[in-house]
This record gives C-alpha cells, structure tokens and sequence, in this order.
C-alpha cells in the first residue's frame, strides 16, 4: 500500500471558493474549467456514495444510468482522505486540509494522555472544537469573505463537534430526507447563497445494515438519483452543482471477520483500541508495543498491514502530520486488506457485530468517489 492521492476531496471546496471569488485559495481539481464562472455552486455530499457503486447505483437510477454513460454532467474519479471513514472525509472536505493537519484522523480515537476514546460523530464540545480541530473550515473563510453560505443537513446534526470542526458555525438549515435536502438546498440558491452545501447519510446507513447487494441499499440509491436530478433541474440559471460521496463500502462476508476477543493473543498488551473495523489504533501498555506489533503480524498474516505509528505516518496515508497529532494514532496501525476487519467486542458498540458493509481502509471500493459536476 503506497501514499494515496491525498489532494483529491481535499481539493474540492477550495476550488469552489477559488471559483466564487474567495482569495488565497488555489483550484487543485480545476473546477473552473468544469463548471466555467457560476455566481453559485451547490455541493452534495453523499456518504457512502463509492466510485465503484456506481454501475450498481445507475440499475436503480435512470438518471444515474445518465451521468455514467456521460449523457448527462460530467463524472470523473475521486480519491477520499484515509481512513476512508465519514468524519475524517468531512472534516477534510470541509476545510481543504489533510487529516495530518487537521487531526480529525479516524472514526474514533484515543485522546492523548487519557484512555477515553472520542466517538467523532458523537463529539459535543469535549474536547473543544477549536482545540481538537484547529483549521477554519473554507465556508468560515467564505464567509468572512461576505460570500454566504449555508449547510442543509439533518437536523440532529446541528452544532454537534463534527459539524463545528467541518463547516463552522454558519447558517444552518435542518432536512431530514432527500427529498427535504433537494427542497431546501434549492430554497438556499433561490434565496441568494452563493454555496450550498447538502449532506445526505441514507445510502450509507443502508450499506451498514443490509449490505450494498441488499434491496434497501438499491431503494436508497434510487433516492439519491431523484435528489440530484431534482436539484440539478431546479437551481437557478448561473448556478452549478457538485456530488461527491465521503467514501465507498464493501460487504463482509462472516469467514473475513476477526473478532479481538476470540483471540487471547490479539488481546494481549493492549491498553486502549480505536479506530474502526478496517482500520485500528492499538494504544498498548508500556513496553508492550513491539510485541503487539510482532503478534498481529505474525496472527493476521496477508490480511492487514500492520506497521508502528512512525512507519504509519512515513507512509503518507494522513498527509503531513503535525507533531501534536502524532500521539492520536495507536502506537500500533492495523489496516485491512481485502474484505477483512477486526471487530472488537468491549471497545465499541455491540451492534458493530451486526453490520453488513464497512468501509475504512485503502481498498480502491473504499477510496474512490465521484466527482460529477452540472451546470445550469
């Protein structure tokens, strides 16, 4: 496993800026070519929505089926931040930063100095915000700027740590489904906002649970389709629209589960576990970390790079760490290959056991996203 192209959904609201108007930002994807010189730009986030989703999303989707055959917008890969995990993806599109420098470095993770675990879409404000997560997102930097932006997202999501650490503390308008997320993103570009961000989690949620091979995740698709067709035929002359997606998903059959506790080797040396099932953070008792590292090298074999957290951040996965983030990676980093994760029974909640489809590591299912652009 080799650095990924790291720039690519870190790329995506700084070109937008860039395109609006905004000042020192740069356009790494060249969206001006894309989308020309719009006076507004919506951005959809669609969690779950992997690249490689797409031929089995376009059988539910007529309007799908459109944008990939190139009828209709255009469509292009993207490569997600790693871990390949919702809030390290936000929270690197949201400020155009690696999680290197922005710190948001896993779906939990251990605080330095504490064996409290931060569960990120569950973070309040403790940590601070600002302290864990110290890079304005570009929607402050926008609007500062006097260029008004908006988020249209669930309303439960409104002022949580993850949202903060992601867009800042701008105007806020709660949707509750997609078809509210098309209604008010909409509502925002015909009311003057100049970028309108939506984020919709279903097609996600439906992956977790019933798996991307399951009806539920086909209906889910089906609706994601319907709420960018909507968009795209309701915004404004002038205006553009960008999708993407966070990250994709695998189904994971039972024969590539390891469960930690089943394993009393797996257990030994450990002090606290984070991360997630694809990608794990071992915190281990002092002294214990070579031979934590030994023993899941020697037990997990082909199934999972397993490297020290200096070996880790050498790799490039995160960008450039700062020094004060290092101590959030485990001293030992576990990641899967293949279908393979690593539940653990204790550390996390029980119904992590119960899922379908996980995402998280460097497989190219995980990494790759759309980046499908329209313009009016």
């Amino acid at each position: 496993m080799t650095a990924l192209d790291l720039g690519g959904l870190a790329g995506v609201l700084p070109g937008v800026a860039a395109v609006l108007g905004l000042r020192d930002v740069h356009d790494p994807l060249d969206l001006r070519t894309r989308l020309g010189d719009p006076r507004q730009v919506a951005v959809l986030l669609i969690d779950g929505f992997g690249y490689h989703l797409l031929p089995r999303a376009a059988k539910k989707s007529a309007f799908l089926k459109d944008v990939l055959s190139e009828r209709v917008g255009t469509l292009t890969p993207l490569q997600s931040s790693f871990p390949s995990t919702t809030p390290t993806s936000l929270v690197t599109l949201g400020t155009g930063t690696l999680p290197g420098e922005h710190g948001v470095v896993g779906f939990t993770v251990a605080i330095p100095g504490t064996d409290r675990v931060l569960t990120h879409i569950s973070w309040d404000n403790d940590p601070p915000v600002g302290e864990w997560q110290p890079v304005p997102s570009i929607m402050t930097r926008l609007d500062a700027a006097g260029i008004a932006t908006s988020v249209v997202s669930r309303p439960s999501f409104e002022g949580t740590g993850l949202t903060r650490a992601a867009y800042g503390d701008g105007r806020y308008v709660g949707a509750s489904d997609s078809r509210e997320v098309a209604d008010r993103v909409l509502a925002e570009l015909h009311s003057g906002a100049r970028l309108v961000y939506g984020y919709h989690p279903s097609l996600d949620t439906a992956a977790h649970l019933h798996g991307v091979a399951s009806r539920k995740w086909g209906r889910a698709a089906r609706a994601v389709g319907r709420l960018v067709q909507r968009v795209v035929e309701g915004m404004p002359a002038g205006a553009a629209l960008i999708v993407t997606g966070d990250h994709g998903a695998i189904d994971v059959p039972p024969a590539d589960r390891i469960e930690l506790s089943n394993d009393e080797r797996l257990c030994q040396g450990i002090r606290v576990i984070a991360g997630e099932p694809r990608v794990r953070y071992l915190h281990t008792r002092p002294g214990a970390a070579a031979d934590v590292l030994a023993t899941w090298h020697t037990v997990l074999g082909e199934r999972a790079v397993v490297l020290d957290r200096d070996d880790a951040i050498s790799r490039g996965w995160y960008g450039p760490m700062r020094s004060s983030f290092r101590a959030r990676l485990g001293d030992v980093v576990v990641v899967c290959t293949g279908r393979t994760i690593v539940t653990a029974r204790g550390h996390e909640p029980d119904g992590v056991r119960g899922l379908v489809g996980f995402h998280g590591g460097l497989e190219p299912e995980e990494t790759a996203v759309p980046l499908m652009s329209f313009v009016r």
